[in-house]
């Protein structure tokens, strides 16, 4: 374990080096768990630029993605020990995608709380896998199949194109512009005060998206990116 962990620290210090500078943050994260979730976010991460240390019980899958990620290592991050051996501790960042097991995925977030790392992501498996996470005090809880699962099912049922839901019951949704709101400015269809909902961008055939404002005038057959509450950007998205 020792030549070990001087071999890792050699490593980050050489990765370090070798990274683009971005900004005065600390770019290093430890992923815990690397399943499908966990490969593919380390994966984005290592393309932005972080320096990312991939964790995992399972050697096969270590092993598989040792040359892909920046460094990574076969552990068991429910033994707070290992953690504190691999220096997890010091970094800013860590995210627990760990899948199925709930028990192994509070046991690590727990011990990520008491090393005091100061953003942690958790993903959750289920409702209740999400709020013992928060109660536990995990500063972000993801549920990416529920939320994977919502999305599509909006885009399945109505004329949305995309949907993207936030918090406090606020949603962004792209959609083919309704016929209500086209060939009058912006400002004298009235869309927010009618419907609820504020158009932030248009795109017409061929073209890019530009940024609307009130005199833009909408076509039929321009795509258009509406946010407001959930309920009434769906409403709206449905009048055709």
């Amino acid at each position: 374990m020792a030549n070990y962990l001087h071999s890792l620290r050699r490593r980050r210090r050489e990765r370090r080096a070798e990274l683009p500078v971005r900004g005065t943050g600390d770019q290093r994260v430890a992923v815990i768990g690397l399943g499908r979730f966990g490969y593919s976010l380390a994966n984005e991460l290592m393309h932005r630029g972080w320096d990312v240390l991939g964790l995992d019980t399972d050697t096969r899958l270590v092993q598989k993605y040792s040359d892909a990620l920046t460094h990574t290592a076969v552990a068991d991050c429910t033994d707070g020990e290992a953690l504190r051996q691999l220096g997890v501790h010091e970094f800013t960042s860590a995210v627990v995608a760990i899948g199925t097991d709930v028990e192994a995925s509070i046991l690590v977030s727990s011990n990520l709380l008491e090393a005091k790392v100061p953003n942690i992501w958790a993903k959750a498996v289920s409702r209740q896998h999400g709020q013992i996470l928060e109660r536990l005090g995990v500063h972000h809880v993801v549920l990416p199949e529920h939320e994977a699962g919502e999305r599509v099912a909006h885009l399945v049922t109505g004329r949305m194109l995309d949907f993207i839901e936030f918090d406090d019951d606020y949603a962004l949704v792209k959609t083919v512009a309704p016929d209500i709101v086209t060939g009058m400015p912006l400002g004298r269809s009235q869309v927010r005060s009618k419907y609820g909902v504020t158009v932030v961008g248009v795109k017409r055939p061929g073209e890019d998206f530009t940024y609307a404002t009130a005199e833009t005038v909408v076509q039929k057959g321009d795509v258009i990116v509406v946010t407001g509450k959930t309920h009434t950007v769906e409403s709206f998205a449905e009048l055709g």
